[in-house]
């Protein structure tokens, strides 16, 4: 028979482990269609805080704007080994990718690009960009890949332009501009969570 302390022990640890896993959850991960859209997380530049971008399907790819108009999106790659300190990303590429319109190029750049820092697999990426009010904020945004350049520094989960400045300006990452522009606007996380999961596509 069980004493009533291991009785206990248990009880705490399944109350730490159930906290865990619903942490988990709360953070969202990968593409979702509504209608004729496509929605994903990302994260407020100024804040560090959830946002979430909608695209029409369909929409002109590239987008035709007046450059004057355009805004950068950095989107950070992780490597496998930041996993235990990253958590969630906004797009899972490990065991399946959720976000299969973009994911699988990125994933392919970052291996290709920094084999050293990425060679063990690719664990996700998230997108960074001024939010709403920011100096910064268009409906058409302009893709740059930020790649870490060593291990260590991509245990750090950057979800802010000032922790990516000061990635860069350390070494610890680089940026690669794309050609990629396309078109999004702001939504709120009640039309997230009523829209459809992407099925993943296999890695």
């Amino acid at each position: 028979m069980l004493s009533k302390l291991t009785v206990l022990v248990f009880l705490a640890m399944g109350t730490l482990l159930t906290g865990a896993t619903v942490a988990n959850a709360q953070l969202p991960s990968g593409e979702r269609q509504l209608g004729k859209t496509i929605i994903e997380p990302g994260y407020d530049d100024r804040t560090g805080e959830l946002i979430y971008v909608m695209t029409p399907m369909g929409a002109p790819f590239p987008s035709h704007n007046n450059e004057h108009a355009v805004s950068p999106l950095f989107l950070v790659v992780y490597p496998n080994s930041s996993a235990a300190a990253v958590g969630t990303m906004n797009c899972a590429h490990e065991g399946g990718d959720n976000c299969p319109d973009h994911g699988p190029v990125f994933s392919n750049l970052a291996l290709t690009t920094m084999p050293n820092v990425y060679g063990g697999g690719i664990w996700g990426h998230d997108h960074i960009m001024d939010g709403p009010g920011g100096s910064d904020f268009n409906v058409t945004w302009h893709i740059v890949v930020v790649l870490f350049t060593n291990a260590e520094a991509a245990k750090t989960h950057i979800t802010t332009e000032a922790q990516l400045d000061a990635a860069l300006d350390a070494g610890d990452a680089i940026t690669i501009d794309t050609p990629i522009t396309f078109h999004c606007n702001l939504v709120s996380a009640a039309a997230y969570n009523r829209a459809t999961p992407i099925p993943p596509v296999s890695p």
